[in-house]
């Protein structure tokens, strides 16, 4: 895998209970040397800057240590038997009968050795799942939450155990306490786990599109064919596909017609046609009629491999916000046993309570505070707002773009193939000393050299004209094209940039100068997209200053801003202008640039968000922060509203997740709260931050 030219190493890390084992592994890692460290609790994933074997195996080994399982390349996804749900299972019909001896009088259920009896099983499983775990950490040098609840549940159970060998009566039996607080806990991370897994269902999605069979053909001419799977395509290889199969890898049609559903990919539910020279996505469906395909990308050279992985990079990116989270989180843990020690102190000391309230009283702290609400406040809301914008065709590079996204003021729009459909016409075409014919053909043959939208109009306009044989052709970005013939004679069609030492007007759209005369010039017309001007107003009524950029003319930029209500416009600019333009914005603020991802890719990296429209989905995918596929404006309003509800959500959780601990820990210190409440609560708050990032996937946009 490469990430912005780093070359990581991923790995498959099974065992994390929360979002500070993860921050363990990331600290011990970093300790030992390793650099790029992130590990995502969200998606089971470590990874870093590529090593050698030796380090590479040096790492699996620490991971291991600290009591994580990584699975290694072909090892099969195995069903633990002890795993979580066992565990819960097991724990709760064991501190079921510790629970109904606080309610009923059976004298049995009493009797410290029964209670005793019933409690091992659960404290044992306790100390596998949370102890290994809290050792770790205070290894690593960040505790985790497992440290306090580790140390909750073993003081009630010591205590009581003690009480139990010394025969010292009821007043020391807290078995219940903490055979309750483990089968709660248990609980909690049983619900945080499974929500946690529905949040990283866009990535489980994409992945099961990935998994189909193809129809290798074997022997063209006798239409020999075999069924294998996709896994299994090569490259060039040549595939049938029929009505109703999905299309298993990248290529080209050669042979054949009918329609496929890209909606995977453009978010679109209309049917595209494919007839011979189409380009078919892996991943998409062939809804209709029967072609032959050339394959062109296996494996993950696909475009559907790499929408993956720009997801699960996504994913593993930090927002801003998080940075501080970890921080708190790091420190949590230490600063709470320093209140629960405390809180005992004080109560058994000062305020001269008994030993056993003492005791409860510490061991509630212990357990309320709890960071696991706050270490799953902001991925969770990350992961599931980037997997909405994946399912509605919008790819976004990382959870610090999203936050940066929802908190843009200006976005600067390109306006050619951006603002505007890239479909030209020539509408207007006028030659000087009856050079028609010549101008048809010098135009012609200069624009067969180029890509951009204005030469195809040309081309489509003036095919048939002779052609010249040039000696040289060369494209100057922001010009236009300049050629010389055999017999010396140089020829340039441009913008009025070009012409505007030898005329005063600048009315046309491309002018041609033979040997610094002007001999010809046109007019195109190039059409409006149908949901630019919704797309400005919708920002506008957001507080979001829109601003067009162009290189075109004067005339053409103002007349299109008009239409659509941008107030603010740069024209005939060339792209070190545009670039310069793009710093002063991003200078004061947040500030989105609007391109194709192919000629603006310098302003798209400078500006703070960099947006692409661009339908060249591999080359869109390597030059901007937010790929909007098949370049449809209001996936601009869609992204945007996404980013924004997803930071929302992430301050509904950081606020949740904070005003809980203040609250209940002052509670807990006082003696209000009791021990088994106080891990109700506890795996309560968690599953309110996870379920409220999950809201995400259904609300309402603005």
């Amino acid at each position: 895998m490469e990430d912005f030219g780093i070359k990581k190493v991923v790995l498959k890390v099974e065992g994390m209970n929360c979002t500070n084992c993860a921050l363990g592994i990331r600290k011990q890692l970093e300790k030992d040397g390793f650099q790029n460290v992130d590990v995502s609790f969200a998606t089971n994933e470590v990874t870093f800057a590529e090593v050698d074997k030796l380090r590479l195996v040096k790492a699996k080994e620490r991971i291991h240590a600290m009591g994580y399982h990584v699975v290694e390349n072909g090892e099969r996804d195995k069903k633990d038997f002890f795993s979580i749900e066992v565990k819960f299972i097991i724990s709760l019909i064991f501190t079921l009968p510790l629970l109904i001896a606080m309610m009923l009088p059976f004298h049995l259920f009493h009797d410290p050795y029964f209670q005793l009896i019933l409690t091992i099983p659960v404290f044992s499983i306790g100390v596998w799942h949370f102890g290994r775990s809290a050792y770790h950490s205070l290894r690593s040098g960040v505790p985790n939450m497992d440290v306090l609840i580790i140390l909750g549940s073993s003081a009630a159970f010591i205590y009581s155990l003690y009480g139990t060998i010394e025969n010292l009566g009821h007043d020391f039996q807290f078995y219940e306490t903490s055979a309750t607080i483990i089968t709660l806990i248990l609980f909690g991370n049983l619900l945080e786990h499974r929500s946690v897994k529905r949040t990283t269902s866009a990535i489980d999605d994409l992945v099961q599109l990935q998994k189909a069979k193809a129809k290798r053909i074997t022997n063209d001419a006798k239409n020999t064919i075999e069924e294998i799977d996709a896994s299994l395509i090569h490259k060039d290889d040549r595939i049938l596909i029929n009505t109703g199969d999905k299309i298993p890898v990248d290529g080209d049609v050669y042979w054949g017609y009918g329609s496929a559903d890209e909606s995977m990919i453009s978010g679109e539910s209309i049917l595209v046609d494919k007839e011979e020279g189409a380009h078919l996505i892996g991943g998409t469906m062939l809804m209709m009629g029967s072609v032959k395909m050339k394959t062109t990308a296996v494996g993950s050279a696909t475009v559907l491999a790499q929408i993956i992985e720009m997801v699960k990079k996504a994913q593993q990116d930090k927002p801003r916000m998080q940075n501080l989270a970890d921080k708190i989180s790091a420190i949590f843990v230490p600063l709470v046993v320093g209140i629960a020690i405390l809180t005992f102190v004080l109560s058994y000391f000062v305020f001269g309570l008994s030993f056993q309230p003492a005791l409860m009283h510490c061991i509630a702290v212990l357990v309320i505070a709890c960071p696991c609400a706050l270490g799953l406040a902001i991925p969770t809301a990350v992961v599931v707002g980037i997997g909405r914008m994946a399912r509605n065709g919008i790819l976004i590079r990382g959870g610090s773009t999203l936050e940066k996204f929802a908190g843009v003021k200006t976005v600067i729009f390109d306006k050619t193939g951006t603002l505007t459909t890239g479909n030209f016409e020539v509408k207007k075409f006028h030659a000087f000393d009856g050079k028609l014919e010549k101008s048809k053909s010098i135009l012609l043959s200069l624009e067969k050299h180029s890509s951009h939208p204005i030469a195809k109009s040309i081309i489509a306009t003036f095919e048939g004209a002779a052609l010249v044989d040039f000696k040289q052709v060369k494209e100057q970005k922001g010009m236009g094209m300049e050629a010389t013939d055999e017999a010396g004679n140089v020829y340039k069609a441009g913008s009025f940039h070009v012409a505007e030492h030898l005329t005063k007007d600048d009315e046309h759209t491309v002018y041609l100068i033979e040997n610094d005369t002007l001999i010809a010039w046109l007019d195109v017309e190039d059409e409006i997209k149908s949901d630019a001007a919704d797309t400005v107003k919708f920002l506008k009524k957001h507080g979001i200053k829109s601003v067009l950029l162009s290189g075109d003319r004067r005339s053409k930029c103002e007349s299109l801003a008009k239409k659509i209500g941008i107030e603010e416009v740069y024209y005939e600019k060339l792209p070190h202008e545009k670039l310069k333009i793009v710093e002063e914005f991003t200078s004061r603020g947040d500030t989105a640039m609007v391109g194709d991802g192919i000629n603006d890719a310098p302003a798209l990296a400078r500006s703070t968000v960099g947006v692409s429209l661009s339908n060249a989905t591999q080359i869109a995918i390597k030059s901007a922060q937010v790929i909007l596929l098949k370049g449809n404006l209001n996936l601009i309003s869609k992204a945007w509203s996404v980013s924004d509800l997803t930071l929302v959500t992430i301050k509904q959780n950081l606020f949740w997740a904070f005003i809980y601990n203040i609250i209940a820990i002052p509670i807990a210190c006082v003696g209000l709260l009791n021990p088994m409440i106080a891990a109700a609560s506890m795996a309560f708050s968690d599953v309110i931050v996870v379920a409220n990032s999950l809201r995400l996937r259904r609300r309402k946009l603005k």
